[in-house]
């Protein structure tokens, strides 16, 4: 289990009781028909569900929340545009009712639970005469007292004068819909080495950033009460080591940089466009007096703006390099000392590093001083297999007990000129790197499409936007089952099709092209088998780089077995492509050391619960 995520022993009793009267309970089950099972009759090891209530969804009712996260016991708000008359509403975590409400008006309130790190899913639905249901729609409630242990991560990258309060909060009420938690704000700083716009005494009006764009120290201020506002946290982005052509001025030695040979004659430099403020200059991250002048720069920052942590980047593997002396230079031995000085300088702030293409992952994430492990990821890691890898040994660095956010932008060839993210793509990708328990940078007032992050080239159809929605309350509602423990609890399942004419093969991970493939973990008394559908995909790159992954054939009414050897209680489903990610119950019949039952559905990503 991630670190922190420990309950105590009063919680945990709790929790079970929770679940286990919720287990005997008969409350109808959200998604494509199912109730809480009830009693199998079976004796031995052959048993099964006796009967599921029928269910199908009307998604006709758009959910809101107050707040991204809650902290436990705090008040939740819901608002609901178009509830039928009749509905109610109940709440639910890793496919257990815990409550139920009949919502008086269009606004009504929920005390979140006192469990710490817990995710709900909030189902509307109506009951019809013959005890059928209908979903009308869905909103997940993260209830975390630290944003760090189940990160979701957004960005802002524009910070003029001239944007108004209400445009602010109307540009990016989609974060807020999608329970992104962090912000990270790119490119806000003035310089990479002196970042605050000015002094603390005396800040600057507007400024220019790297780009030469107006900056204004209000914007930055009213962004960041606005993403405070919504329960989120707000973390200032700069190199870990860079410097304009005009850092002597402000007290930057000659001695701090690094350069391409031993003769402290050529600096390593990240040029940049002429028309921009200055190409960056690099610097050791590891010498103590630059560590010692951005302490400083950071508590400037600090004192003067209400961020709550530093994002640090980098620029991947520079090649060989060395000091002013002429001594080669270890840049991911001095990141980790890096980071350990802008722990000890600023020890309450949070701090995450960018890892470029997993350089210096293991030493980034070995100071243990990040609160989450983050890679960009470009296209020496473009395969869908690659992003397990990156994954897993985040998890292993960390032990387990830290998640991973991916900076991985989608459609990238297309970026250059305007045009529509491709659906498909962005659904697949988001689908293999939540199922594997990671997280995707992309979400701001737009969509990723490059590194630069003000590039808004490419825009959300609505449809994308529907459902990026619903993949982040899945992710978000699910994210005990998807987040905890991470790909150190993967096990095996061979899931097999009964029939031979559905014409489905099944494999395990990694992906192959016509198959469904399954990614498995262990978590508590729950075995979780992911289906991936890559049965119409095209390539096995994430990235998707022109646009042209095919939307993939839904199949439905999949027989399938899968081995068991102890007694199973319980197997239901969800899915963010199935009734808004609303679980349901699954029939199911044990014997002779497997298990039989019927996938009502697969679009692109499945989410089966054995227990």
């Amino acid at each position: 289990m991630k670190s922190g995520m420990k309950r105590n022993l009063a919680t945990i009793l709790a929790v079970s009781l929770i679940a286990l009267s919720c287990s005997c309970s008969k409350t109808s089950q959200g998604g494509g028909g199912g109730t809480d099972p009830t009693p199998s009759s079976g004796g031995g090891e052959t048993g099964g569900v006796s009967s599921v209530t029928a269910v199908t969804s009307s998604l006709s009712v758009t959910l809101s929340t107050d707040k991204a996260v809650y902290s436990p016991g705090q008040t939740v708000t819901f608002t609901a545009q178009g509830l039928p008359s009749g509905a109610k509403v109940r709440y639910r975590s890793c496919g257990k009712t815990i409550a139920e409400a009949t919502p008086s008006s269009s606004t009504w309130t929920w005390t979140a639970p006192g469990d710490d790190f817990t995710g709900y899913l909030a189902e509307v639905y109506t009951k019809k005469e013959d005890g059928s249901e209908v979903i009308h729609g869905t909103i997940a409630v993260d209830v975390s007292s630290d944003w760090t242990l189940f990160p979701r991560y957004g960005f802002v990258g524009d910070f003029g004068p001239e944007i108004t309060e209400d445009a602010m909060r109307a540009d990016n009420e989609m974060m807020l819909r999608c329970h992104i938690n962090g912000v990270q704000f790119y490119d806000w700083q003035n310089k990479h080495h002196w970042p605050l716009g000015g002094t603390r005494e005396n800040l600057l009006d507007t400024y220019k950033d790297i780009a030469n764009r107006d900056v204004s120290n209000t914007t930055v201020k009213n962004f960041i009460t606005l993403f405070h506002s919504w329960g989120m946290k707000c973390m200032f982005y700069n190199l870990a080591f860079g410097a304009l052509d005009d850092a002597a001025a402000d007290g930057v030695d000659e001695k701090w940089y690094i350069f391409k040979g031993t003769g402290h004659t050529d600096k390593d430099a990240h040029t940049l466009p002429s028309g921009w403020k200055s190409s960056i200059y690099l610097l050791d991250p590891g010498n103590a007096e630059w560590q010692a002048y951005m302490a400083q720069r950071n508590d400037d920052v600090y004192a003067s703006l209400d961020f709550d942590g530093y994002h640090i980047d980098q620029l991947g593997d520079r090649g060989k390099r060395y000091d002013y002396s002429g001594n080669s230079v270890n840049l991911p031995k001095g990141y980790a000392s890096f980071i350990e000085a802008m722990k000890k300088a600023h020890p309450a702030k949070s701090l995450v590093m960018n890892s470029v293409s997993s350089y210096g992952a293991s030493m980034i994430a070995g100071t243990g001083k990040t609160d989450f492990l983050y890679n960009e990821v470009w296209g020496d890691q473009e395969a869908f297999s690659d992003l397990y890898t990156i994954i897993k040994a985040n998890d292993q660095y960390a032990g387990g007990h830290k998640n991973t956010v991916l900076a991985a932008y989608m459609n990238y060839d297309k970026s250059g000129s305007k045009g529509e993210f491709n659906t498909p793509g962005i659904l697949l990708a988001d689908a293999v790197i939540f199922a594997l328990g990671g997280a995707h940078l992309e979400l701001g007032d737009h969509m990723l499409c490059n590194e630069y992050f003000p590039n808004r080239n490419l825009s959300m159809s609505e449809a994308l936007k529907t459902n990026i929605i619903r993949y982040y309350d899945f992710m978000t509602a699910y994210e005990n089952l998807l987040r905890e423990d991470g790909t150190l609890a993967q096990t095996s399942v061979n899931v097999t099709c009964t029939e031979s004419s559905k014409k489905i093969s099944f494999n395990e991970w990694p992906p192959k092209l016509s198959t469904v493939t399954t990614f498995s973990k262990k978590v508590g008394n729950r075995t979780v088998v992911h289906l991936l559908n890559f049965l119409s995909a095209d390539q096995l790159v994430w990235r998707d780089l022109k646009g042209t992954m095919p939307e993939p054939r839904q199949v439905s009414d999949i027989p399938v077995s899968i081995p068991a050897s102890g007694k199973v209680s319980r197997i239901w489903m969800a899915s963010p492509d199935r009734h808004a990610g609303a679980s349901q119950d699954l029939a199911f019949e044990q014997k002779d050391g497997y298990v039989y039952f019927t996938v009502p559905s697969l679009k692109y990503w499945d989410m089966i619960v054995m227990e």
